[in-house]
């Protein structure tokens, strides 16, 4: 996949069509500065802008292979777009994490591109965890990695309550010792 390709004709798009989106997963931990081998994108995108969504990749050439409620995704039949998946955001913990996103240079700067905050990408990690055991030990060596690169910057309640969520908060209690400087 040519990553620089696909987000500038997505973002560029997307951008023109005020899409309210957030890059999550692999690429974000890139661009959050702990860079790691991914195969395809990943965003987060306001429920009302889902079909927005559509349009743009349908025009780019992709193709839809799954739909529901809160997922979509998207392969193009040339392996350099590759694959796009989207986690729709229409609770109010996901909103807020599009509320939160900033912007962030990529590629040498040749554009910006809109990524969720760390503890939120974590967060949506402890939920992938969560919902998929098998993904554990990948999504705990992306989270310590945010954690050991944002430390005591991170908003430790609000990564307390994720893992609240899912009956973990023990995890979270670990890591803020460990990473948070916190005795």
């Amino acid at each position: 996949m040519d990553f620089e390709l696909v987000l500038e004709a997505f973002v560029r798009e997307s951008e023109r069509q005020g899409v309210r989106y957030a890059a999550i997963g692999g690429f974000a931990l890139g661009v959050l500065g702990s860079p790691r081998a991914t195969l395809d994108l990943d965003f987060l995108v306001h429920r009302d802008d889902v079909t927005k969504i559509h349009d743009i990749l349908s025009n780019l050439g992709y193709r839809r292979v799954h739909y529901s409620e809160n997922v979509s995704q998207y392969h193009h039949h040339d392996n350099v777009w590759g694959s796009v998946d989207f986690i729709h955001a229409f609770r109010e913990v996901s909103l807020a994490m599009l509320e939160r996103a900033k912007a962030y240079s990529v590629f040498s700067a040749k554009f910006t591109i809109r990524t969720l905050e760390p503890e939120d990408v974590i967060g949506l990690k402890v939920q992938a965890m969560s919902n998929d055991p098998q993904r554990r030990a990948q999504e705990v060596s992306d989270i310590e990695k945010l954690c050991a690169l944002y430390g005591t910057r991170l908003d430790w309640q609000r990564i307390l309550e994720f893992y609240r969520v899912f009956d973990i908060e023990a995890d979270a209690l670990d890591l803020k010792i460990r990473f948070g400087n916190v005795k």
